[in-house]
């Protein structure tokens, strides 16, 4: 019986790479829509937060 060395076989297509150019232009797509339309764009997000006041205390002097 001979010694032989295995035999690898690619099966890889590349097809991944397809997959994930698609849903990139997709997804730039759907949020130019989202932004364009408004949606994202003339939102406020300001978010206003008012904190109690808090006095100082004064010296205590003898």
């Amino acid at each position: 019986m001979r010694n032989r060395e295995p035999t690898v076989i690619n099966r890889d297509s590349g097809g991944g790479w397809a997959v994930a150019a698609i849903l990139l232009i997709v997804v730039i797509t759907g949020g130019f829509i989202l932004y364009a339309s408004g949606y994202l764009g003339d939102r406020n997000v300001n978010i206003d937060v008012s904190l109690p006041k808090v006095q100082a205390l004064e010296p205590v002097t003898k």
